[in-house]
Parts: C-alpha cells; sequence; structure tokens
C-alpha cells in the first residue's frame, strides 16, 4: 500500500484553516464520514486524541503525524493538511505547526500501521519534498507531489 493511494480530494486541505490541535484532529478524522459510520470515525478521533495525551506527535520543523488505531475499521484512512496559519501543538522543538499528516487504521494491524507510519515520516522528512507540498497551490498539486515522491522512494 502506498501513502499517495490513501490521499484524495476529499481528505487533502492545501489551505486549512484551525485554531486549535483538537480542531485540526476533528477536522482531519471527519474526512472519514466518507467511508465509515459516524461511530466509527468518533471512535478514530477519540483513539487519535488518547494518542496525542500520551505524547505530541508533533515531530518538530513544523510538522506533525497525529495517528491512531480503532476498532471499526477495515482498513487504513489518511488525510493531509497545511495550516493557513501555524498551531501551536506541543511538538518535540516547541515551535508551532503548520502542515500535518493524519493516518488511521485497524487496531488488528499493528505492522501495517507502524510501516505506513514510517512511510509517511520518510516521506515527510525529506526537506526538498516539503518544500514542494508548501509551494503547491491546490488539492491536485499536493495529490500529485505525493505520487511523484513516493514514485520515486518505491524506485530506490
Amino acid at each position: 500500500m502506498r501513502v499517495c493511494d490513501l490521499l484524495d480530494h476529499n481528505n487533502v486541505f492545501p489551505e486549512l484553516e484551525v485554531t486549535s490541535k483538537p480542531e485540526l484532529i476533528s477536522t482531519l478524522v471527519d474526512t472519514l464520514n466518507h467511508h465509515v459510520s459516524e461511530e466509527i470515525t468518533e471512535r478514530a478521533k477519540e483513539a487519535v486524541l488518547n494518542r496525542e495525551d500520551i505524547m505530541s506527535t508533533g515531530v518538530g520543523r513544523g510538522l506533525a503525524i497525529p495517528h491512531g488505531k480503532s476498532t471499526g475499521l477495515d482498513r487504513s484512512y489518511a488525510a493531509f493538511a497545511r495550516l493557513t496559519s501555524p498551531i501551536e501543538y506541543g511538538a518535540i522543538d516547541g515551535e508551532p505547526v503548520n502542515m500535518v499528516f493524519l493516518l488511521v487504521g485497524p487496531e488488528a494491524q499493528n505492522s501495517l500501521h507502524i510501516k505506513m507510519l514510517s512511510r509517511v515520516s520518510r516521506l515527510l522528512n525529506n526537506q526538498a519534498f516539503r518544500e514542494k507540498l508548501e509551494s503547491a497551490d491546490s488539492a491536485d498539486a499536493i495529490l500529485e507531489a505525493f505520487r511523484n515522491e513516493e514514485e520515486q522512494f518505491i524506485k530506490v
């Protein structure tokens, strides 16, 4: 499974306006409503927020990768947002966050979840790729950037 296969126009936000971490997570997890019931979406949201309570997923340099595993999900889902204004996130470097990749998956698929998190982290830790995402002017451009980057990543 490729990261870019989890993204589409319903879950990519080139200019998301939120003011807090809970609002951000809620907005991104709510994109699951296109695929699963509201009850399952709420469980996924709770899983991601509980994960944040354990330790912030703000990994530094303006990036956060909130994630969680939940019952009721049959596969992994994702969302990506570039924020119009950075928000306080409790990141490890103390800096606000302006780029976020959400990943949620089935509780029973721990190894796949870890593999996908690793791939997302590897992609987004590439400074040149983050710069492409920052300069992308639309959801289409963001989706294309993920596809192109992952094609290069898979070839390596």
